[in-house]
């Protein structure tokens, strides 16, 4: 049954004012959103029109009352568009982003509105008094910066050119991603013969044989989701269904279809490169980075640089320990791409004698959830309270209240965790409303994690693998950043701040996984109700490490990847998969596999935010590495400095500077030390001179 008026236009009058799932039809968006522009644009011409002398109230603060159901509308249509989409969802996101970006362009192009925001940014700098708050000259720094980055001061000519630059991004990005997504959903592997099962453990059977009935076939179907693809690189032993796996998997998006992104990438990195001329830069990663903690490409480069140095060594080394025993298990010739994670599996069950099998038991869904929710409970004082009052837009999404040590109310926490056709590939945090305290209004934030975790089966609830559990810590993390949020202003607020420091609340609760003392309390057998044997646990503890420097070298390829995309000084006319190679060459280990590329399938550089940002994650790793040890030296569930954490940190969101934000829980800088040590990425002296 349609609704009779247009939800998205009204208060939603749903408990918190959650977004009404069951109301909203995919109609909606287009007329709701274009409608709002309208009067958000009407609200920004008063502004920029004003007869009062412009100061922050009436010109910043104004801007950032504006448009809060446009907001809202937009963020639920892109959220739905990446976790449960439909292709009139994705052409509607097609339709709308140019439209959005157009809006963007001309609020940022508007000249009277700029006048106003370059005098009330001229008041303060010249320190004329206004009185205003640290998070308040954050704000007015940031709609400053903002409108001169987005062409504020460009002639006629190059506003129009850098205008029609960001509406083609918007749609470029947008095709991209939904190119990655149905190539994903394109791919299966159909077996009906027990022999190509060799090797495969009975819960991934059992996963496959669930996924072949559901499309009405015999036999066990593997995809390239990856809760299918992994289990299946990792065990199987016949080595020419691996190789089909993998090419499946390694050309996405580049197979010369209707779907194929080389062509997408060459348009994005030329115009972004267009875009960062026309703004002075000498290419887009310098644009970029100088809103970024590590403010220009030379120190990204000598940071990757130098990760890549510690590195090397442990990653050539971990490469022959997997070759040799390869060799020694009868493989002959190269040590391919689509033989390492069968036989690095093979290496880490030898060295310390865990398996998945053995483990997954032990990390059951629900049973995982409670424990992750026992951190925060511990560390902040948190309560979770499932309700079924909150309209969900899939029957599987789960819905918490989130409370904290008052029993006041925190957050909504929309939980998302099994893979579907409709849903994009890997884990993300995202919100449907953000946090604000404008007008005293304490409007709390609804976040929702969205995950591809294992399903459950016909005989077992859902069982994480160890690498499920890492995930859903991160994301977790980054779900503290929104909920915990204690700022005025929702340009700043939650996860608001610079790419290479939003990583540092999500990984470092990854930290808690291998702590004996958190894995004691949650990993419980499934069937059995005993707790995961001390054994088991010392075994994961000392595996913690393996092939650190293999994991950090792919990484960090990724990252130099990146930067060298964002770093062509000239449109890009040539050939996607010769670039790419040659960007990522010093970290290379493998035979070349022709014609393979994972640019084209690079998402979170082409369809997501992470644009010469990449090293983010490595950056923040040193931060979260740093931060840890403060944890370790006073007791991991230490509540002074998860207070300090808290109140310095993940409350403040973007509204002062990272570093300082840093340092004030933390007393100093990070140095990259401390992850090379909690890595084990450092040589000994001694056994360098002895030569082992």
């Amino acid at each position: 049954m349609k609704s009779k008026s247009n939800p998205l236009l009204k208060t939603f009058e749903t408990k918190y004012e959650a977004a009404p799932f069951d109301e909203i039809l995919t109609e909606h968006f287009m007329p709701a959103i274009v409608r709002l522009i309208f009067e958000a644009e009407e609200v920004i011409n008063r502004i920029a029109h004003s007869p009062e002398q412009p100061d922050f109230d009436n010109t910043i603060e104004a801007l950032e009352k504006n448009g809060e159901k446009l907001s809202r509308a937009v963020e639920i249509l892109f959220n739905l568009n990446h976790a449960e989409t439909s292709p009139e969802l994705q052409q509607l996101a097609q339709e709308v982003s140019p439209k959005l970006s157009d809006f963007s362009s001309r609020m940022m192009m508007n000249p009277d509105l700029f006048k106003r925001v370059k005098a009330v940014h001229e008041k303060q700098k010249s320190k004329l008094p206004e009185n205003l708050t640290t998070e308040q000259k954050t704000v007015l720094d940031n709609y400053y910066r903002d409108f001169l980055r987005n062409g504020a001061e460009l002639d006629g000519e190059k506003k129009k050119r850098f205008a029609e630059i960001k509406s083609a991004l918007s749609t470029l990005t947008l095709q991209f991603g939904d190119n990655v997504l149905a190539e994903t959903n394109a791919f299966f592997l159909h077996l009906t013969e027990l022999a190509d099962l060799d090797g495969i453990p009975d819960f991934v059977l059992e996963a496959a044989a669930l996924e072949a009935k559901s499309r009405k076939l015999d036999g066990w179907v593997f995809t390239l989701h990856h809760p299918s693809y992994i289990p299946f690189m990792k065990y199987s032993s016949r080595r020419e269904l691996r190789k089909k796996m993998f090419m499946a998997f390694s050309f996405r998006g580049n197979q010369d279809n209707e779907f194929d992104n080389k062509k997408l990438v060459g348009r994005i990195v030329s115009l972004r490169y267009d875009l960062a001329g026309i703004m002075g830069e000498k290419d887009y990663a310098h644009y970029v980075l100088k809103e970024r903690m590590a403010e220009n490409p030379n120190r990204v480069n000598q940071f990757i640089e130098s990760l890549h140095l510690a590195s090397r060594p442990f990653a050539l080394k971990e490469f022959e320990q997997v070759k040799e025993l390869a060799v020694k298990k009868g493989h002959h010739g190269d040590l391919e791409r689509w033989d390492w994670a069968f036989y690095s599996e093979a290496l880490r069950i030898k060295n310390f004698n865990v398996r998945e099998e053995d483990v997954k038991p032990y990390f059951e869904l629900s049973r995982v959830t409670r424990g992750i929710f026992g951190i925060s409970e511990l560390l902040y004082g948190l309560k979770f309270r499932q309700t079924d009052e909150v309209p969900v837009y899939h029957e599987e999404v789960q819905v918490f209240e989130v409370f904290d040590e008052k029993d006041e109310f925190l957050s909504l926490l929309y939980l998302d965790f099994f893979p579907r056709k409709g849903k994009q590939g890997g884990a993300w945090m995202t919100d449907f409303r953000g946090q604000n305290n404008l007008d005293q209004s304490n409007t709390r934030p609804h976040v929702s994690i969205v995950c591809n975790f294992t399903r459950p089966t016909e005989t077992e609830p859902s069982l994480l693998t160890f690498n499920e559990v890492h995930t859903f810590l991160h994301e977790f993390g980054h779900a503290l950043h929104g909920m915990l949020s204690k700022c005025t202003y929702p340009s700043v607020s939650g996860t608001n701040v610079y790419r290479d420091f939003v990583e540092l609340p999500s990984q470092i609760m990854e930290n808690w996984l291998t702590e004996r003392e958190w894995l004691d309390q949650v990993a419980v057998h499934y069937k059995t109700g005993e707790k995961i044997p001390k054994t088991l646990v010392t075994k994961l503890i000392d595996a913690r490490n393996f092939q650190a420097g293999y994991i950090a070298e792919r990484q960090l390829s990724f990252g130099m990847n990146d930067m060298a995309w964002h770093s062509i000084k000239e449109p890009f006319d040539g050939d996607v998969i010769s670039f790419e190679k040659s960007a990522m060459l010093s970290t290379e280990l493998f035979p070349e596999v022709p014609g393979s590329c994972m640019s084209t399938a690079f998402s979170h550089i082409f369809a997501g935010g992470y644009a010469a940002g990449y090293y983010g994650y490595k950056w923040a790793e040193v931060l979260d590495a740093d931060a840890f040890a403060l944890f370790k030296e006073k007791g991991i569930f230490n509540k002074d400095v998860a207070g300090s954490f808290r109140k310095n940190l993940l409350e403040r969101g973007g509204s002062e500077k990272p570093m300082d934000l840093y340092k004030k829980f933390r007393g100093q800088e990070p140095s990259v030390e401390a992850l090379l040590e909690r890595s084990g990425l450092i040589i000994n002296p001694l056994d360098e001179s002895s030569g082992n």
